[in-house]
């Protein structure tokens, strides 16, 4: 059956990339760079140079280097006035693109008007030498400089290292490329490959005690005091306290994130709420997260007083007013025993708890090769044409690797290999494309992103894959490219890896000292923008777009498209529950009676020997996953824009998907949408009430909301308790199921007895307001 067009456009596609792990090499490169495929570099290293010879009226120079091969042409920084400059600059030059014999480095004479010729080495490309990693560096040498007859220079001689090599070179990352030639030396450090670790991150939680002997502004009333905690750009408070007093007490959790180095202090504030929007200020502490105690397990910490400081204003100055009187006290601890969450718990990546005395060995490495990307759509205009300057992101762990960017390519080749270490299988590692808008000055674009769970592949093998990269609009879901990857998990051991099965999923303080959903959703929210934060300011910076796109920063935001798609998740789940209903009905009515007869023989066993009945539950199972095996999946899962509704989306609900929060629409339409919200509410509060309902009556039949039907159903446990005692198991269970099996001419069209005292039950729904 030939799929739709759209099916196939939207699908995975394997692929055979020529790399060392599919290819038999006895190549270096292939033992510890196989993900990729090879590409040739011509590899230039300016190191230094010495006398040179002074081309300015004051007998001096400012002297610069020029790397030219073909129609390409690098160039140093030059110095003022050095005539022993040192640069110890890279330049990677790509085979494909050479289309010269001959490399030339010149060293000249930076002017007003035009550069002066110092001196210049030649090199043919023939003769220059081969390396490959893991050997060490070639060694630069001195090459004296020449003029443009050919002829050695009295003065003069340039350091230098010229290879060639691959991508795996060491000196690969810092160089500068011939194919980003066009990109001024200001913004070549912004299209380089790096790597960036995520900050630490901790969960602060501060015990809010009580205080003592607080002194309110105003004596003639107890005041209603509550403790507001600020650390950094998070500010929580506590209730106002019941004790109305001067001696008030709370005996609250309240929990921050924060992440080393610990730059700000916890502060601290008792305030009495003297009317609305008018609180008076009775006293501050300012505690430094150095001197905070950390805890790694469920134990609690130790309480401690501390002093309030009053500040009072005089004369218009600030000044401080020690009351040694009034204190605090508090129980403040920094928890390592909690994973700090700042991914979407469905996609996250890292599942340690932030202390390290609490990590479990690595059960293996994943092994992640970015190839290429295909039939990107341009991003941006340049020069009235459109335009891609493509690069890749990928995050797992604390690690955030981010490669070089292509400059004005829709189908940009990177070839670059990284690697991470695996605590847990069931993890998932996101990698995201975008488009570079540092090279024209504007935001970095999505262009789509790729996310792989390890526990679905299998281990030792070398999965090579073209995704497609699929981003949602307002206009709808387009496919922007697809990205050609090649993941490798690799297993250390199969048995710590099968007893990770075991263990439970988040550290067991979650479990012991649960944090609620409100809680998780505001620290992940915090811990995003942190981790944001620290990204942005690293060198080149890895922007904030482009950390919250990875990080899923929006998949808490309401979307109707979403929501069908959970739905329609949920009536997959239970297909198979209605399938196995209707083949049931379908035997209780007759309507194969072979099967139905088979059917009979199989239950008569089962009754007649009980001890058969797990047995053969549990060999059914084992013989469906055998003739599943078949058919298990081949590929890591994608995108799928079927499942996600992303294809059939209407243009409204994907407006206020991407509507602005609060709103930025009219208000006719945010009316429209809060009707069809209420619609859809209005259904889904239904179905929970009926649920609800049918809980409550199973409640009712014992206690006694309805005399009659729990006097009936009391009398009808003692007539079953003596008829069960006196009569053999078997002859009862074999006497139901013949009935709940018989003939469709014995059956009634109208509901059964149980089922009739069960519905006349009462709910509380009577109770409703």
């Amino acid at each position: 059956m030939q799929k739709p067009p759209q099916a196939v456009d939207f699908a995975l596609k394997e692929t055979s990339p020529n790399i060392g792990a599919g290819a038999l090499t006895t190549d270096k490169l292939a033992c510890t760079y196989d993900l990729v495929e090879q590409m040739q570099y011509l590899y230039v290293r300016v190191v230094k140079a010495k006398d040179l010879p002074g081309k300015d009226v004051t007998g001096s120079c400012d002297p610069y280097v020029e790397v030219k091969l073909g129609n390409y042409k690098g160039t140093t920084k030059h110095f003022e006035k050095k005539t022993n400059p040192e640069w110890n600059q890279v330049f990677a030059f790509s085979k494909e693109r050479i289309q010269a014999s001959v490399l030339e480095v010149s060293v000249k004479d930076k002017d007003v008007v035009v550069d002066d010729l110092i001196g210049r080495v030649l090199f043919e490309l023939n003769d220059i030498p081969k390396r490959v990693p893991p050997d060490s560096p070639l060694a630069p040498q001195w090459y004296r400089l020449e003029d443009r007859k050919g002829d050695k220079i009295k003065h003069g001689e340039l350091m230098l290292a010229v290879w060639m090599g691959t991508q795996a070179d060491e000196a690969f990352p810092d160089a500068w490329h011939s194919d980003a030639a066009a990109v001024g030396p200001d913004g070549v450090a912004n299209i380089r490959s790096k790597v960036y670790l995520s900050p630490k991150l901790w969960y602060v939680r501060v015990n809010v005690i009580e205080a003592q002997d607080l002194v309110p502004g105003d004596k003639s009333r107890f005041p209603e005091s509550f403790v507001k905690v600020t650390l950094g750009n998070q500010a929580l408070r506590t209730r106002i306290s019941q004790s109305r007093s001067i001696h008030p007490m709370w005996n609250e959790d309240l929990i921050f994130v924060v992440a080393e180095p610990f730059e700000e202090p916890l502060i601290l504030t008792v305030e009495d709420r003297e009317g609305p929007n008018k609180d008076e200020l009775l006293g501050k502490c300012v505690i430094p997260l150095q001197i905070v105690q950390r805890r790694l397990d469920y134990k609690p910490v130790n309480t401690r007083w501390y002093n309030l400081e009053k500040h009072v204003v005089a004369d218009g100055e600030q000044k401080k007013e020690i009351k040694f009187a009034s204190r605090i006290h508090l129980r403040v601890c920094l928890d390592g025993g909690y994973h700090v969450l700042d991914e979407s718990t469905h996609y996250s990546s890292d599942l340690r708890p932030t202390a390290k005395q609490l990590w479990r060995p690595s059960i293996g490495i994943l092994e992640l090769g970015i190839l290429s990307a295909v039939g990107l759509m341009p991003m941006k205009t340049k020069d009235g044409r459109g335009t891609t300057d493509a690069y890749c992101v990928a995050k797992y762990g604390q690690k955030w690797i981010r490669t070089r960017t292509i400059v004005d390519s829709f189908t940009p080749k990177w070839n670059e290999q990284y690697t991470w270490e695996v605590f847990d299988p069931c993890t998932v590692i996101s990698i995201g494309v975008f488009d570079n808008g540092h090279v024209q000055g504007g935001k970095d674009s999505r262009i789509g992103k790729v996310r792989i769970r390890l526990s679905t592949l299998e281990t030792d093998r070398v999965y090579t894959h073209s995704y497609p990269l699929i981003v949602l609009q307002q206009s709808g879901v387009k496919k922007t490219g697809e990205v050609q990857l090649a993941v490798r998990f690799t297993c250390s051991s199969l048995i710590n890896m099968l007893h990770m099965y075991s263990h439970p999923l988040l550290p067991k303080m979650h479990y012991i000292h649960p944090l609620s959903v409100i809680q998780l959703d505001s620290l992940r929210q915090q811990a995003m923008q942190i981790v944001s934060m620290r990204l942005s300011r690293a060198e080149p910076p890895l922007r904030k777009e482009v950390v919250e796109y990875m990080l899923d920063v929006d998949s808490h935001m309401w979307s109707m498209r979403r929501s069908k798609a959970n739905f329609f998740r949920i009536m997959g789940v239970l297909r198979g529950l209605i399938a196995v209903g209707k083949w049931f009905d379908q035997i209780c009515n007759w309507k194969n009676p072979l099967t139905t007869i088979l059917i009979h023989i199989l239950f008569i066993i089962l009754v007649l020997y009980p001890e058969l009945i797990l047995p053969t539950i549990f060999l059914y199972l084992f013989l469906i996953g055998i003739w599943n095996f078949r058919w298990r999946p081949r590929h890591p899962p994608h995108m799928d824009t079927r499942l996600s509704h992303a294809d059939a989306a209407h243009p409204d609900e994907l407006d206020e998907e991407f509507d602005s929060f609060p709103t930025s629409r009219p208000s006719d339409i945010v009316r429209m949408r809060y009707d069809r919200l209420r619609s859809i509410a209005g259904r889904v509060q239904t179905v929970i009430g009926d649920l609800a309902t049918q809980g409550e009556r199973f409640q009712s039949l014992l206690s006694w909301r309805d005399p009659r039907a729990t006097t009936l159903f009391v009398v009808f446990c003692l007539g079953a308790a003596v008829v069960l005692y006196v009569t053999p198991f078997q002859v009862v269970a074999l006497l139901i199921g013949i009935y709940v099996l018989r003939h469709p001419r014995f059956r009634h069209k109208l509901p059964s007895v149980p089922l009739n005292f069960f519905r006349r039950l009462p709910a509380r729904s009577d109770s409703m307001i």
